[in-house]
């Protein structure tokens, strides 16, 4: 049977056995199931990204940063569960579709619970559907629990992880409001330490290393679209009501830049080599800072564009540095992951730092540059920042001998 007959029969099957799939299998590429999984994702992504924005132009970043960090986590880690699972037990039949559907009902009852979060400090509805999802995915272990022997003891670890940290978040909302933190952050750490204790305690997954890089960039593709949308938003918002001013255009241009080099600076290198788990765990926890970093720079673009037009109750100084913080955060954890990795993009860990130097301080002084002109230098910083890095590796294999 050639693997074209394979993957149709596999397709859509009323129900198949759920097996661990091959980590060597070729042609490992991203389902339309997951394409679509991501996509109701990104809803979320989008929530949590305009939520911020409104919170730095009324100049709340404390409790907006605390409020972003915490449901972006939310939205993340369920994510990267369901991607994991999906590397390593794909089945693709109707149960299997049917729990996913599942999840991405989860993430929307989610998303709609963002605003109160945000506003009220309200995160009932956001645990409600956070739950949805994670009740899902342990539906999923279980099965795989059921139907693979060979994996049995880390999808039973992992089931058993996921319900117990489940009924904390659930008993958390009748906690004390001064708890509220500490139980947060238990339940975090609680949340990051079950998939290392599954999977080093019981049977590794299988899962596939080329499918889990393919579905991280993806990811990483789909919000960097919508930080274009929330700045094309903004600039449509401020043309509509003053006109297309020269700071206004600037910031246009600067964060296009901006999103350009950073998704080459993502893609530059060779194949991402997760050759173990600790690297592994790594690449994908890291990713976490790096899709909340991408995203929040959309958010700091529509703050910017609002501070250019008198529209936000922030200087223009703040503003800039709602730019700057999430692109040096961004660069600076690209050079480490791509180290993590072995890609062989990076050059100096040097480049990077100085290029995040460059745009926080072109931030800092957005009000004697314009906000503008400080936008569009820092996309100048991350570009030349890239072009460094190519000359210098470019320049070291030159020098290797042959």
């Amino acid at each position: 049977m050639s693997e074209g007959d394979a993957t149709a029969e596999r397709t859509g099957a009323l129900l198949r056995r759920m097996s661990g799939r091959d980590p060597g299998e070729d042609h490992r590429a991203a389902t339309p199931l997951e394409l679509l999984f991501d996509l109701t994702f990104v809803v979320a992504v989008a929530q949590a990204a305009a939520q911020l924005h409104h919170a730095l132009a009324e100049g709340h970043f404390g409790s907006g940063l605390v409020g972003y960090a915490a449901v972006f986590f939310a939205v993340w880690w369920a994510w990267m569960n369901f991607t994991w699972f999906a590397s390593a037990y794909d089945t693709d039949d109707v149960l299997y579709r049917l729990l996913t559907l599942v999840q991405m009902a989860g993430v929307l009852v989610l998303a709609a619970g963002v605003p109160s979060a945000f506003k009220n400090g309200d995160f009932a509805v956001v645990v409600v559907g956070y739950v949805i999802m994670r009740v899902a995915m342990l539906a999923q272990w279980l099965r795989a629990a059921m139907e693979h022997p060979e994996g049995r003891s880390g999808a039973l670890r992992y089931a058993a992880g996921i319900a117990l940290v489940q009924a904390g978040w659930i008993a958390r909302l009748w906690a004390p409001g001064v708890w509220a933190p500490t139980t947060f952050v238990v339940l975090v750490v609680a949340e990051l330490a079950v998939p290392a204790w599954a999977e080093y305690r019981g049977m590794a997954t299988r899962w596939h290393p080329g499918h889990i890089a393919e579905r991280y960039g993806l990811f990483t593709i789909i919000v960097l679209g919508e930080v274009i949308l929330a700045s094309l938003s903004g600039v449509q918002s401020a043309v509509t009501d003053h006109g297309l001013s020269s700071d206004v255009l600037l910031i246009a241009l600067g964060g296009l830049l901006l999103v350009f080099m950073l998704w080459w600076t993502y893609f530059t290198g060779g194949e991402v080599r997760l050759t173990t788990l600790r690297t592994a765990l790594t690449w994908g926890y890291g990713h976490y800072l790096v899709f909340a970093a991408l995203a929040a720079l959309g958010a700091g673009l529509q703050a910017a564009l609002d501070a250019s037009e008198h529209h936000a109750h922030l200087t223009e100084r703040a503003a800039g540095l709602a730019v700057a913080v999430p692109v040096a955060v961004t660069l600076l954890l690209l050079a480490a992951l791509h180290r993590v990795a072995g890609t062989g993009a990076v050059a100096r860990g040097g480049l990077a730092a100085a290029g995040a130097l460059a745009v926080l301080a072109l931030g800092f002084g957005a009000s004697e540059l314009s906000l503008g002109g400080a936008v569009l230098g820092m996309g100048l910083a991350v570009t030349a920042t890239l072009i460094a890095n190519t000359a210098t590796l470019r320049g070291g294999r030159a020098a290797l001998p042959r």
